[in-house]
């Protein structure tokens, strides 16, 4: 087991193209953990790609880890997305290390043993409310910790090693003042509540869970979660899934491709009919390709000029924005090569089955409801002097 990706991207695209693609269809028909693609992962170092260098890790930039994701997400959308949450996770932790020794070696942990971190951030009766928390750390006797959350979805809770949680920084605190709880899975038990049996993103396995766990003070990361949230986990959430919906589209305008040139090899120099409807789907693919690329630079642009930068109205805007637009865009692509492909594209067990794609793009609207975003920035125009 290596400390950095070797090869980098490239190891990420390979692993998608041999071993995520080979069991995507499985993975989704079952709703089971890609264990073959995530482990395959682990085995490249790329759960610590994000880690600075000088604690055991890849050291690799946001950029190189968004294109990681949509190479994964062009072969299979689950994998990409707990390799997506996974990164988050760590981008919240490395971005926010001041002051904070524990997670210094917690990160070298992870890069030597390839921990997986799930995402518990979600809570019932907050109404899908991230910067809100009911749960709260409660300080027992001496340096020990606890908590109960109960939690609508938690990311591949039962698959992942740590869980980050949210939580109110004590049972006195108002619901927006938050902190951030790393714990490890033997600190933490989980009672499942529900099943897993949704539309798409089968395979990251997210049921409901009451998490209670307890655990030692110095894991409560000292940075408060609302600069936390607005520096690196809302942004790059946005930025990571966005690339990753970008990589499914993009796979479901292939195989439409493939396709329409199937058909031209059958009357040479005669266009086929849905080539016109394939150039229609090369434009939609454009605009999601350009949403995408332009949100990644300006997110690195205002890092590089100020963290601080990235805490202003403009930049919520910025980046719900991009959350939108993408989570409505592409899914519009992968139904237009439906249209394309027609019956093969509908079916399950062609070359040219989309049936997967659409379905996974679907969620992307949920993944932080659209309707919130949306509330959020009608509130944020009315007082932005920037936008």
């Amino acid at each position: 087991m290596t400390a950095t990706v070797a090869g980098g991207v490239e190891t990420v695209r390979r692993i998608g193209e041999e071993i995520a693609a080979k069991h995507a269809d499985d993975v989704d028909r079952n709703a089971r953990f890609p264990v073959e693609a995530i482990d395959a992962l682990r085995n490249a170092g790329a759960l610590s790609a994000f880690v600075p260098r000088e604690l055991g890790g890849g050291g690799v930039t946001v950029d190189e880890i968004s294109q990681m994701c949509f190479e994964l997400g062009r072969f299979c959308g689950a994998s990409a997305m707990v390799f997506a949450m996974h990164q988050i996770q760590v981008a919240s932790m490395v971005r926010h290390l001041e002051d904070a020794p524990w997670y210094e070696d917690y990160l070298r942990e992870l890069s030597e043993s390839q921990r997986l971190i799930a995402s518990a951030t979600s809570e019932v009766g907050t109404g899908g409310d991230m910067g809100r928390s009911i749960a709260a750390v409660v300080r027992g006797d001496g340096n020990t910790c606890a908590f109960e959350k109960q939690g609508p979805t938690v990311s591949y809770g039962e698959h992942a090693d740590d869980l980050f949680v949210t939580l109110r920084r004590d049972p006195e605190a108002e619901e927006n003042d938050q902190v951030v709880v790393l714990v490890r899975k033997e600190q933490v038990t989980l009672e499942q509540l529900g099943t897993w049996d949704p539309l798409g993103m089968r395979g990251t396995c997210s049921p409901g869970f009451i998490v209670r766990a307890e655990f030692p003070a110095e894991q409560v990361l000292p940075a408060a979660f609302s600069r936390v949230a607005a520096e690196s986990m809302v942004p790059l959430s946005h930025i990571f899934w966005s690339h990753l919906w970008l990589g499914i589209a993009t796979d479901a305008f292939d195989r439409a491709r493939a396709f329409v040139r199937a058909l031209a090899k059958q009357r040479p120099g005669e266009p086929p009919p849905v080539a016109v409807r394939l150039s229609h789907l090369a434009s939609e693919l454009s605009l999601l390709r350009a949403e995408v690329s332009s949100g990644l630079r300006d997110f690195m642009d205002a890092d590089a000029r100020s963290r601080d930068d990235l805490s202003t109205m403009a930049s919520a805007l910025r980046f719900n924005n991009l959350k939108i637009a993408s989570s409505e865009q592409a899914p519009r692509v992968c139904q237009g090569a439906m249209t394309v492909c027609g019956i093969v594209g509908f079916k399950n067990d062609t070359p040219f089955s989309v049936g997967r794609h659409l379905r996974d793009t679907m969620s992307a609207c949920l993944m932080v409801a659209n309707d919130r975003i949306h509330q959020t920035n009608a509130s944020l125009l009315l007082i932005a002097k920037e936008v």
